[in-house]
């Protein structure tokens, strides 16, 4: 059995492209975050939009937090289970 690489991130999905940090931000005492105008420019967010939190876990901890914008997420899940409901459907 492969030896597991400590080092190596648990959230490094290869298929989703490329991962780098766009800033550093401040979590204040309210659990309140700010996201640098430049990163809500980049990523077309807007006053009013949705944003799905999703966590990877790596030895019960949270190690990686990503923002997904909903309709982005709703596409994602419409791709991988609309196959799989499309065969439950004409069996």
């Amino acid at each position: 059995m492969a030896k597991k690489d400590e080092n190596k991130s648990c959230c490094a999905p290869s298929e989703m492209g490329c991962c780098k940090v766009e800033s550093v931000i401040t979590v204040d005492d309210r659990g309140q975050t700010v996201l640098p105008k430049e990163i809500r420019e980049k990523a077309k967010i807007q006053s009013g939009d949705k944003l799905a939190v999703v966590s990877w876990e790596k030895d019960g901890e949270v190690c990686c937090i990503s923002l997904i914008k909903v309709e982005k997420l709703a596409e994602l899940v419409k791709g991988m289970l609309g196959p799989v409901m499309k065969d439950i459907f004409e069996k």
